[in-house]
């Protein structure tokens, strides 16, 4: 049975030609946040989304037909559903069979919440085992009861030994910033921490795979401080490999569980990224808690810290001295003593 909503990550080319097929065709133009164009779809009974991500979903009664009909043979310019409407499997290739871990994070961009990252070993079965079970990179994943369903598949399926999970509490986060003075060495470091951990339970690894945020002599240098020999190969777009968007999602998931449990423990709403809802949810609860608050919720070197304490009348003077640096070039050193993770 076709589905009723699909999901692509599209390339330049592939969204400009959407972009030009949704402009001048039969659709109405619709407002979505955080999107390229919107639009509703009469003839295909369906809506189609162009995020600014490059992320486009597709979602209605008549979804698969706009698949099938426009985005395969005007955009994709090539078939990726079978006839039942589901995606075609591509055959896994021998890097993504091969016993290898990857890693992946998130809740970098969110203001409020912490920085979780989290490394998954696969080898030729569980590598298959996740395909089966459509494992894709999570931010293209829109529902986030989704990305938590199937985290808690791919942690049963793979099992405790092939997965680790680093989690950047905001406290500890903001004393690390305060002293690095860039996201890079925190990520480098984190991402080594979490391989070394597999890599640990895991010998046979051949290699890591992580989606490059920095140059790659930046996580090997951790890897080597860490005492760890495995190959790195760092790539733009490294969450299609099948272990690097498992560990995407497990990120996800409990980034989102931090979220969750941030939301019970203050009694009020805790939104994910860094937009104007999100100033006023944390504005409201520096009214409820007082400014120190943002210590233990929030990335206080983000810009959004000036304009939460602005509200108030307040500046930055008012926040513990770890949390009053403001996102600048990063220049120094970054080693592991730093922190007590």
């Amino acid at each position: 049975m076709a589905q009723n909503s699909y999901t692509f990550a599209l390339s330049p080319d592939e969204q400009t030609r959407l972009k030009t097929e949704l402009s001048t065709g039969n659709y109405l133009p619709c407002s979505v946040p955080y999107t390229i164009i919107a639009v509703k779809a009469p003839s295909w009974d369906c809506g189609i989304a162009l995020y600014t991500s490059g992320k486009c979903v597709i979602q209605g009664k008549g979804s698969h037909d706009f698949v099938e009909n426009v985005l395969e043979t005007k955009i994709l310019r090539k078939v990726v559903l079978d006839a039942n409407g589901a995606f075609l499997t591509q055959p896994l290739s021998k890097e993504a069979l091969a016993s290898h871990i990857g890693v992946d994070e998130s809740g970098k961009g969110d203001f409020l919440g912490p920085m979780i990252i989290a490394a998954v070993h696969v080898n030729a079965e569980t590598a298959q085992q996740l395909q089966t079970l459509g494992v894709c990179d999570s931010k293209l994943i829109s529902s986030d009861e989704k990305a938590l369903e199937l985290a808690g598949t791919i942690r049963d399926r793979i099992g405790e030994q092939n997965y680790s999970i680093v989690r950047f509490s905001n406290e500890a986060y903001n004393k690390a910033y305060a002293k690095t003075r860039s996201v890079t060495p925190i990520l480098a470091w984190g991402h080594a921490r979490a391989i070394v951990n597999v890599r640990a339970k895991n010998p046979d690894s051949k290699f890591a795979i992580s989606d490059q945020f920095a140059k790659e002599d930046t996580v090997l240098r951790q890897l080597r401080k860490m005492n760890c020999d495995i190959e790195l190969r760092s790539r733009v777009r490294g969450e299609a490999d099948i272990a690097v968007a498992a560990a995407s999602i497990l990120a996800r998931e409990q980034f989102l569980l931090a979220l969750r449990t941030l939301r019970e423990h203050y009694g009020m709403s805790i939104p994910k990224g860094a937009s104007s809802a999100v100033d006023k949810a944390a504005a409201d609860l520096v009214r409820k808690c007082g400014p120190s608050v943002l210590e233990m919720v929030a990335k206080c070197h983000f810009a959004n810290t000036d304009t939460v304490l602005k509200v108030h009348g307040w500046t930055r003077d008012v926040l513990p001295p770890d949390c009053r640096f403001k996102s600048r070039p990063y220049s120094g050193k970054f080693t592991s003593h730093h922190h007590g993770y």
